[in-house]
C-alpha cells in the first residue's frame, strides 16, 4: 500500500484544469482548439534583489501585502518562523506580472485549428520512444498503482510525458515570487492567494525551500501540480517519507494516479478510441443540447452521450481492437471535422479533460499512452 502524503488541502483547486484555464494559457487557447502551451520556463534566482524597474510604492505595496497574509498563514499551521523564512528577501516580479497580463480570454468565436498538426507534435517518436522507456523502467510499481487505484499506468506516464517530457521542462521561476506577484497583482488573487499560502504549509511540513521552482503560474514538478493539489494529492510512493514529484518518477507517477482517482476515474474502461462513421451518418441526431457547467467551448465539440451498444447500432465502427461493455457511455468528436478520424470518449476522457480541459490535449494524453503500452 502507497504512503498518502499531505492530504489535507489549503483550499485545493477544484482541477489542474482550473490553473490552466485561468493561470497559464488563456491566450494560447485560440491557437490549440482549447490546449494549453507547455509551463514558461525563465531562469529566475529564488529570492532576487529589488528591481529598479519597479517602483518603490509597488515593493513597499507588495511587502505590507506579504505581511498581511500572516494570520492567514498562520490558520493554516504556518508557524511566524517559516512565514518570516518564507518571505525573506521576496520582491515583486513583473515579468511575472507580464506574463500573466499577456494571458487574456480566447475570443469565443475564434478558429480552432486541426488536431492532426497537434498530434503529430506531441505523439511523436521522441516522446513515445521515451515513455516506453520510463514505463519499462516503473513496471513493478506501475501495475501496483493500477491494481490500487484503477489508473491504467500507460495513463500516468503519458501525463508525465505531455506535462514536462518526462521531467526535461519543468520550469525555474521561484514558485513563492511567481505566486505572490500574482495575488499581490490582484487580477486573480482568489485563485492565487491560496497557493501562496500552500507554498508556505509546504515549507511548514518540510520540503526543501529550493524544490519551490516551477512555472511562473505556479505549477511545479514532474506533473505540474500547484502547491494546493500537491497538499492534497502528493503520494510517497517509494517510501522516502516524502511525496517527492520533482524526483522521484515513482512518487510523481503515483501522484498523477491519485489525482485521476479524485477526478472520478473508472477502473476497467478506456479512454475512449478512434472509429469510422457511416456514409451518410445522421450527426444533427447526436447533438449534444445540455449547457456544460465548465469548459464550454471543448465540450461544445461532443454529442449528447449514448451508450457503446447504441453506437454501434448507428453503424460506428472500431478502427482497431474490440469494443467496451454495450453499457459504457461515450460521447463522439470529430477534432478535424466530418471524413476525418472521430473518436468515441468515456467518462475517463473526461477525468483527463479535469487535469487539462482542452480536447487537444486530453487526446493526445489517450493516444501517446496507446503507443506508450504497445
Amino acid at each position: 500500500m502507497l504512503n498518502f502524503v499531505m492530504s489535507r488541502a489549503v483550499r485545493p483547486l477544484a482541477s489542474a484544469a482550473a490553473f490552466f484555464a485561468l493561470a497559464a494559457a488563456s491566450a494560447a487557447l485560440a491557437q490549440t482548439g482549447g490546449v494549453a502551451a507547455p509551463p514558461v520556463a525563465i531562469a529566475q534566482a529564488p529570492a532576487a534583489a529589488p528591481n529598479s524597474a519597479v517602483g518603490l510604492a509597488t515593493q513597499q505595496g507588495f511587502a505590507a501585502y506579504l505581511q498581511g497574509l500572516r494570520s492567514k498563514a498562520r490558520a493554516q499551521g504556518v508557524s511566524d518562523a517559516t512565514f518570516d523564512r518564507a518571505i525573506a528577501g521576496l520582491t515583486f516580479n513583473p515579468r511575472v506580472a507580464a506574463l500573466d497580463r499577456g494571458n487574456q480570454p480566447t475570443a469565443d468565436d475564434a478558429p480552432i485549428p486541426d488536431f492532426e498538426p497537434y498530434r503529430l507534435r506531441h505523439v511523436d517518436a521522441a516522446r513515445i520512444s521515451r515513455g516506453r522507456t520510463v514505463y519499462q523502467a516503473n513496471r513493478r510499481m506501475l501495475s501496483g498503482i493500477e491494481r490500487e487505484t484503477g489508473v491504467p499506468e500507460e495513463i500516468m506516464v503519458a501525463i508525465f510525458g505531455h506535462e514536462t517530457n518526462y521531467g526535461a521542462v519543468m520550469g525555474d521561476f521561484d514558485l513563492l515570487r511567481s505566486l505572490a506577484t500574482l495575488a499581490y497583482e490582484g487580477r486573480r488573487r482568489a485563485l492565487f492567494e491560496p497557493e501562496v499560502i500552500a507554498v508556505m504549509v509546504m515549507m511548514q511540513r518540510g520540503v526543501p525551500r529550493e524544490r519551490l521552482v516551477g512555472s511562473y503560474a505556479g505549477a511545479f514538478g514532474y506533473p505540474q501540480f500547484l502547491p494546493s493539489v500537491y497538499l492534497r494529492d502528493a503520494r510517497d510512493a517509494d517510501g522516502d517519507g516524502v511525496a517527492a514529484i520533482w524526483s522521484s518518477q515513482p512518487d510523481a507517477l503515483a501522484s498523477i494516479a491519485n489525482y485521476f482517482v479524485r477526478a472520478g476515474w473508472r477502473k476497467g474502461e478506456p479512454w475512449g478510441f478512434a472509429v469510422r462513421l457511416p456514409n451518410g451518418f445522421n450527426r444533427a441526431a447526436v447533438v449534444n443540447r445540455t449547457n456544460p457547467p465548465r469548459c464550454a467551448r471543448v465540450m461544445e465539440r461532443h454529442s449528447r452521450w449514448l451508450t457503446m451498444k447504441e453506437w454501434q447500432a448507428l453503424g460506428l465502427v472500431a478502427t482497431k481492437g474490440s469494443w467496451p461493455a454495450g453499457s459504457v457511455m461515450a460521447t463522439l468528436v470529430e477534432p478535424d471535422g466530418p471524413g476525418k478520424t472521430a473518436y468515441l470518449l468515456t467518462s475517463n476522457y473526461r477525468a483527463i479533460l479535469d487535469y487539462n480541459c482542452s480536447n487537444f490535449y486530453g487526446l493526445s494524453v489517450g493516444l501517446l499512452a496507446d503507443e506508450v503500452r504497445q
